[in-house]
């Protein structure tokens, strides 16, 4: 019996937008951090769209970018969330990115 994408995950997914960095490392071997968003995301990963093309397998690491506040106790973005890019495909010239976190968020 073959499970359908939505029986296979793990937790529920919300339908939400929010912008990310991504940072990690391209084809080349060059560094590189994009302003990206998701389109959904949930405890165990999230769908992106972002306009660099990444290979299956590839590890990012995902920060939430705050606006800074007057006390320097708060960071102006979340830690980084470890993520590994399960699946890609190109739609309109914008490349759609299925990433499961390393470690599912709290």
């Amino acid at each position: 019996m073959r499970l359908s994408p939505a029986e296979r995950r793990g937790s529920p997914r919300i339908h939400v937008q929010i912008p990310m960095f991504v940072r990690g490392v391209d084809a080349a071997g060059v560094e590189f951090l994009d302003l990206t968003k998701t389109l959904d995301i949930s405890a165990t990963g999230a769908f992106l769209a972002s306009s660099r093309l990444l290979r299956s397998d590839q590890l990012l690491n995902l920060t939430i970018p705050a606006p800074p506040l007057p006390s320097s106790m708060v960071l102006a973005e979340t830690p980084p969330i470890q993520a590994r890019v399960r699946r890609h495909r190109t739609a309109g010239g914008i490349h759609l990115l299925g990433v499961e976190f390393l470690k599912t968020l709290d």
